[in-house]
């Protein structure tokens, strides 16, 4: 018979398995992508988002949009929504369990159920050769949930209004002119452009280090569907030492939004489907 310790040892040495195998998952057809991508010419819009602001803008599906870093190294909290239903939007989570924490050239950001469809997929990461760093580290996460005044007055007692949430608040209140409280109600868990990020192998905390971004980093995005995104450059600048403040150094960052490509459909895309689940959960009948 194992001792106690030796039984513990051998639970805690059970191989792991993976939640959601993703070899039946429809992969993201790069060549195509860019195929398309070089029928696309015509810059629809340019927009700067201020240091420790955001701004929302529009992308019509079957068209691309670029987050640059341009002045100095800044991170990105990015917000994606259905154009034609807010109730659709960007599912953090969900990316996260198919793709894992951190997410680059080739993957999708899902969305919210009971749609979970591809909104928009990543076709371009000048940072994809960052990997995973020798601290866990890695850049574009899907686990942080972006910086806000909740947290930061539950830790500090201080009243911060730059926050990337009340950041995206303001922008989208702006945007579809609806009051700041129905904004925030579609205020969302981010993806983290350009932020790199792990977890600490002790204690298991998120943490932040500096940005490897520097001016002319960009990550490109072709829009599954018409999508209004919201993009905040956070008050946390690079996140080398704390977000939620006025110290850090902080840049604009540039987006430039790009038209669909004549005969997409001749290319071989499809907008994506929403999903074919009947949604009857069990129903009592």
């Amino acid at each position: 018979m194992p001792s106690i310790s030796e039984e513990r040892e051998n639970r805690r040495n059970i191989e792991p398995v993976i939640c959601y195998p993703v070899q039946f998952l429809p992969a993201a057809d790069l060549d195509l992508y860019k195929k398309i991508r070089q029928n696309s010419h015509l810059k629809l819009q340019e927009l700067w988002v201020p240091p420790r602001d955001a701004r929302c803008f529009s992308v019509p599906k079957g068209g691309f949009f670029r987050i640059s870093s341009v002045e100095g190294p800044q991170v990105g909290d990015l917000n994606l929504w259905n154009a034609h239903n807010l109730s659709e939007r960007f599912y953090s989570g969900k990316t996260r369990a198919l793709h894992g924490t951190h997410i680059t050239s080739g993957q999708r950001m899902w969305s919210s159920f009971p749609y979970l469809r591809p909104i928009a997929t990543i076709i371009e990461d000048t940072l994809d050769w960052y990997g995973i760093d020798p601290f866990g580290g890695s850049v574009h996460d899907v686990i942080g949930t972006r910086c806000d005044p909740y947290t930061n007055a539950l830790l500090s007692g201080d009243q911060y209004h730059h926050c990337c949430h009340s950041n995206l608040t303001r922008a989208l209140a702006n945007f579809c002119d609806m009051s700041l409280q129905e904004a925030e109600d579609h205020v969302h868990d981010v993806l983290n452009v350009f932020m790199c990020t792990g977890f600490t192998r002790d204690t298991g905390q998120y943490f932040m280090k500096a940005s490897p971004v520097r001016p002319g980093d960009y990550l490109e995005f072709f829009a599954e569907i018409d999508l209004i995104a919201g993009l905040s450059a956070c008050p946390g600048g690079d996140c080398s030492a704390k977000h939620s403040t006025d110290a850090s150094a902080c840049f604009p960052l540039l987006v430039e939004v790009f038209e669909p490509a004549k005969g997409l459909a001749d290319m071989g895309w499809k907008e994506p489907k929403p999903s074919a689940y009947d949604q009857t959960h069990g129903s009592f009948d």
